[in-house]
């Protein structure tokens, strides 16, 4: 008897082991939830990201603290999982909004802090350790969950918070300004538009940045749809105004366009065809 009982527990120990989640195989879960492959559908895709983010929250405290690179990665897929179900999913509702964008901007924030050396420097000037920071990803993904966080608070925005936005931005273009089709230069062409002229803001800067971002990702549509709204319709600028968005709207015909840049084209597209139906583009 004795002998069964142990072997029941050996059993349930072994049962117990194969059926335990591992940090791989909820990665590996949250990747494919997360993925963007043919046939993507803007509003099929929202409980799939939502499936990936909560799956990638449950792997994280399962990292072995020594896998640096790993708790980076599902930190990084957080910050840009949370941003994306923000902008894409939860424009009805602001407070669900900010809160999303606050978790991205902590979990950026979080990998940045993985580094040693931003910890110690950020002791001294947060900025500097932005400025001396090697992750693309949490970098960008922080300067724009920043930037949208500070919509809700604008205390927080003039007393450095709007800084700290453009410094992630001009850092991450200094380490691969063709991140997410010229990611870097599109956002801080949006951050040149939206600010006041007193926080940093200028015109002709948004519009140099949208230059360079169209260059770096001439098949992302949100380069050209940002660069009509937010320079050339404050501009009155309405023959390239009209033809930017024709430009957006005619990249969209093209399959291998649109499956570049699932989730942003779908979001542009629909941008694109709602700013074209001004009478100035009839």
């Amino acid at each position: 008897m004795k002998y069964l009982a142990v072997l029941a527990l050996v059993c349930t120990i072994a049962i117990s082991a194969v059926a335990a989640p591992t940090d791989r195989g909820l990665i590996a879960a949250a990747d494919a939830a997360f993925a963007r492959g043919p046939g993507f559908s803007l509003a099929a895709y929202a409980p799939r990201l939502r499936t990936a983010l909560t799956t990638y929250e449950q792997a994280l405290p399962l990292i072995p603290a020594d896998a640096v690179q790993t708790r980076a990665y599902v930190l990084d897929r957080l910050a840009r999982g949370y941003f994306e179900l923000g902008l894409a999913y939860l424009t009805t509702d602001r407070h669900a909004q900010e809160q999303a964008f606050a978790k991205g901007k902590d979990y950026a924030l979080e990998s940045l802090r993985l580094d040693p050396q931003f910890v110690a420097t950020e002791k001294k000037s947060f900025r500097a350790a932005l400025s001396g920071a090697t992750d693309v990803r949490a970098i960008f993904w922080y300067g724009n969950n920043l930037g949208s966080y500070l919509n809700f608070h604008f205390l927080t925005a003039i007393s450095g918070g709007v800084r700290d936005v453009k410094a992630a931005f001009e850092r991450a273009i200094a380490l691969d300004a063709r991140y997410l089709g010229g990611g870097p230069w599109r956002a801080l062409g949006s951050f040149f538009a939206k600010v006041p002229g007193f926080l940093g803001g200028s015109r002709d800067q948004a519009r140099a940045a949208f230059a360079h971002a169209i260059t770096l990702g001439p098949n992302f549509l949100e380069n050209y749809v940002d660069a009509a709204e937010y320079v050339y319709k404050p501009d009155k600028d309405w023959t390239n105004f009209c033809a930017t968005l024709h430009t957006a709207i005619n990249l969209s015909k093209d399959p291998t366009a649109m499956a570049a840049w699932p989730l942003y084209n779908a979001l542009a597209l629909n941008r694109a065809k709602a700013l074209i139906t001004t009478e100035q583009c009839k």
